[in-house]
């Protein structure tokens, strides 16, 4: 998905072109090997898609991607075309003449790079062969229930085939790196570096598979790290074995990577090993050439929003939605470790606020999370056909109404109000009036779940007692489906919700990098992330008061569950009580962070892995002097130095005024000019900062 931001406020011109010397790309083959290529499965899919385009503008037609063939992905999202290298081709030849199946084309994402698709099922009569290989090489067996190990030993063998037939030709003329992603891939390449396949190697993981487990199971997980007897921790969840092939693919890799500190911490514990690059996430951003698009943009969504929340609380529309606020929480549905409990007892603490100061904001919180349904709620489906009926009657008045007016002022005459609806108008407007009448509250569920009772979040909403009621200033609607502009329900597809709300929750326990917040911030929302998440240590790195560019940080690393549940109450109460026009402002800052996310200067940590892992294998012919890699240095992203309570402008740049207007003065592009003066250099890549010692590992 390519987000968009404005040119209008500022770029981070301060950020300068990586200087370290480019590889000789020409004499180079790259190869991305995932599991996730063409196909759709969690966020590794987001990260090699949206990373094509800078990587295929680097590389051109040496750079090709891996991964498993499915017929319906590759019919719907590839164009079939030949191999450009005849060595691509050989190798291809050898293992289709051996009775593999090997297809190859360019995927239809932006930057269309290459992919060579190996499929599965067409090699599994070599199962039992190559589990036999996998055990004589690194004692590591696989159970035959395990169906999502063994189809990856059948693809890291492929691939590990392909790879021997491939520099067989080439003759180390270009020379060849490949990039593993998670342990699904990692098989590929425990067995390309136990054959001595000549070519560099570097493994990326983007979570731990044990931390996933552990986190998933309400472990203390952080507080315990050098605690967990970590062969007794995976054999007692019987992935041993799973376990077992990810640590090979880290220790055998020349260089091994991970996507943020956090996530660094957790691997050196976990795997054994100290990341050589921590390679963050990024975005492709498009820049707007309209001032204050992204502005515009949030005001029409939310009118979106409106019209669903009219229908989905009529009856009880008892609130101003001028004065209501959309939160929302998205991804996937783990309870603890997306951090949706903690949430939910948030809510519960902030409704209580509200009522007790006697706030007219109404907070309408969103869940989108997808869990099983067997359909839509008749009360959500019925919420909307009333609205829309109503919507109908009022139209139809509205023209009589204005037919007769215009008639009456042609005639120069002002009409008689009295008379100029008669008893059938106001008959059909007072049954559309009782047709909103209900005995029920507004439904907390937009689906009818298929396991109600014991389903965690309607659970922690029945223990807290959120049930839509009239003097509840916080309501909830949990939407357990993905977001599509084709619903009868919210017609809206995610990038569109996302900016018609106002604030993004997603404090998250185990998060290793959290993309979700990310896309908030390139979008211009204002969201909560945590210490925890992998974005929140990014920004708590290089923004020096995060709250005021719209990215509130919930410190659950050294605070207790209740004091981080207070901290996330007092973020969103604090946010309760901003004016429509400091929101505005507020929008802007989060949006000037956009650069900080973009793949262009985010994708150079993976040039420098690529780099190293050149100089690791190939010493001779590449070297790196500077083999010492810092953790992140440089610019703290500035506090806005004008952060008036109530601003305004003389002349108002953004699309909406301000309820309330004072005298303070407010300048958006001052505050821009500000910004591009303060910006230095977020990342070095190189040299150590002086007076300052290379790290020792572990530290």
């Amino acid at each position: 998905m390519r987000l968009s931001r404005s040119l209008s406020i500022t770029s981070l011109s301060g950020l300068p072109q990586w200087e370290e010397e480019s590889l000789p790309v020409e004499d180079l083959l790259l190869f991305e090997v995932a599991w996730e290529v063409t196909n759709k499965v969690g966020g590794i899919y987001t990260v090699i898609q949206t990373k094509a385009k800078i990587t295929v503008d680097e590389w051109g037609e040496n750079y090709f991607m891996m991964g498993p063939y499915y017929e319906h992905n590759f019919k719907t999202q590839v164009e079939k075309c030949e191999p450009p290298s005849q060595a691509i081709k050989a190798a291809m030849d050898s293992l289709n003449n051996n009775g593999c199946k090997v297809h190859f084309g360019r995927w239809l994402i932006e930057g269309s790079p290459y992919v060579i698709l190996f499929d599965i099922g067409a090699a599994a009569w070599n199962l039992d062969r190559w589990k036999g290989d996998l055990w004589d090489t690194c004692s590591i067996g696989l159970p035959y229930h395990d169906r999502e190990a063994n189809d990856s030993l059948i693809f890291g063998s492929l691939v590990a085939w392909f790879f021997k037939e491939l520099t067989d030709q080439l003759q180390d003329n270009p020379n060849v790196i490949a990039h593993f992603h998670e342990w699904q891939a990692g098989t590929g390449l425990v067995l390309s570096r136990s054959r001595k396949i000549p070519m560099a190697t570097v493994f990326t993981t983007h979570a731990t598979l044990l931390g996933r487990y552990l986190c998933a199971g309400n472990a203390d997980f952080y507080n315990n790290l050098d605690k967990f007897n970590i062969d007794q921790e995976a054999g007692q969840r019987q992935i041993y074995h799973r376990y077992c092939l990810e640590r090979a693919a880290v220790h055998c890799a020349h260089v091994f990577t991970t996507v943020s500190q956090i996530t660094a911490v957790e691997a050196n514990h976990m795997l054994h090993r100290q990341p050589d690059v921590v390679t963050p996430n990024g975005l492709n951003v498009r820049k707007f050439s309209a001032m204050h698009e992204f502005q515009n943009l949030h005001s029409m969504n939310k009118s979106k929003i409106q019209e669903f929340v009219r229908g989905h609380f009529y009856g009880y529309l008892d609130f101003n939605l001028e004065k209501t606020l959309f939160f929302f929480i998205a991804g996937r549905y783990e309870f603890s470790n997306k951090g949706a409990d903690l949430f939910l007892e948030s809510l519960s603490r902030l409704n209580y606020l509200l009522r007790v100061h006697k706030s007219d904001v109404t907070v309408v919180v969103f869940f989108i999370m997808p869990a099983k349904t067997n359909n839509f709620n008749v009360e959500s489906l019925k919420g909307q056909a009333v609205r829309k009926q109503m919507w109908d009657t009022a139209q139809s008045v509205k023209e009589k109404f204005g037919k007769k007016l215009y008639e009456g002022l042609l005639r120069g005459e002002i009409p008689d109000m009295s008379k100029i609806l008669d008893r059938d108008d106001f008959t059909i407007m007072k049954r559309a009036i009782y047709a909103t009448q209900r005995h029920s509250l507004p439904p907390v569920t937009t689906h009818n779940m298929l396991d109600d009772s014991t389903d965690p979040i309607l659970s922690n909403i029945r223990r807290i007692g959120l049930f839509n009621g009239r003097n509840d200033r916080v309501k909830i609607v949990f939407h357990p489906e993905f977001l599509s502009s084709t619903s009868p329900l919210l017609p809206m597809d995610y990038e569109e919700f996302v900016r018609g709300c106002h604030l993004g929750v997603f404090p998250s326990y185990y998060e290793p990098w959290g993309y979700t917040p990310g896309e908030c911030t390139v979008m211009g929302i204002p969201s909560v992330t945590t210490n925890l998440s992998g974005f929140g240590c990014f920004m708590e790195e290089h923004v020096s008061d995060p709250s005021e560019y719209g990215i509130y940080i919930v410190d659950r690393r050294f605070r207790s569950a209740d004091e981080s549940c207070n901290q996330l109450t007092q973020f969103m109460f604090s946010f309760c009580q901003k004016s429509r026009r400091q929101r505005i402002i507020q929008r802007n800052r989060t949006e000037r962070l956009s650069d900080l996310l973009d793949w262009r200067y985010l994708g150079r940590f993976y040039m420098q892995a690529r780099h190293l892992a050149l100089s690791r294998s190939f010493p001779a012919k590449f070297k790196m002097d500077h083999l010492n890699l810092t953790p992140t240095q440089g610019f703290r992203y500035p506090r806005p130095l004008s952060v008036p309570p109530s601003p305004s402008a003389s002349l108002h740049s953004t699309p909406h005024h301000s309820d309330e207007e004072d005298d303070d003065t407010y300048d958006e592009d001052e505050e821009a000019e500000r910004d591009r003066q303060n910006i230095k250099a977020p990342f070095t890549l190189g040299a150590e900062p002086e007076g300052k010692q290379p790290l020792e590992n572990g530290n």
